[in-house]
């Protein structure tokens, strides 16, 4: 996997760490703190559906991909509409694992770039979740 693959999918992750270290340092309040993190997160999420967006057309697959490369999409853009709270992280969250699930078994990229790919995401969505779960523990 390319350097610049592995260092723009750890900045990536910069906002989920520093929303919650903002708010404990008493740099914003918990209400911002958790806007800014969902709308970040919702801003990513929707990123992921257009791995798969690319995947179906340059493969000329219009079947189901292309529905479901719109879901993270439709999914962030109601997070946002329905605010900050725990459910929405909630949501979010669990949208992450499904979204790696799905990359998992319908990407169709050669066995040595799906496995580093795959390594990848695990890794940076375990920190999102992680991520999420500590935003949870401070909301509640």
């Amino acid at each position: 996997m390319p350097y610049s693959v592995v260092f723009l999918g750890l900045a990536g992750l910069i906002p989920f760490l520093a929303m919650p270290v903002a708010y404990q340092l008493n740099l914003m309040p918990i209400s911002q703190s958790a806007t800014y993190f969902v709308q970040y997160s919702a801003v990513l999420l929707s990123f992921f559906g257009g791995v798969h967006w690319w995947a179906a057309i340059s493969q000329q697959r219009y079947d189901k991909q292309m529905y479901i490369a719109m879901l993270p999409t439709i999914i962030g853009w109601l997070c946002l509409v329905f605010s900050s709270d725990v459910k929405v992280l909630g949501i979010l969250s669990l949208s992450y694992v499904a979204i790696l699930v799905y990359d998992k078994f319908s990407l169709s990229l050669p066995k040595s770039e799906i496995v580093s790919y795959i390594s990848l995401r695990m890794a940076l969505t375990t920190v999102v979740v992680l991520c999420h779960a500590w935003m949870i523990f401070l909301l509640a």
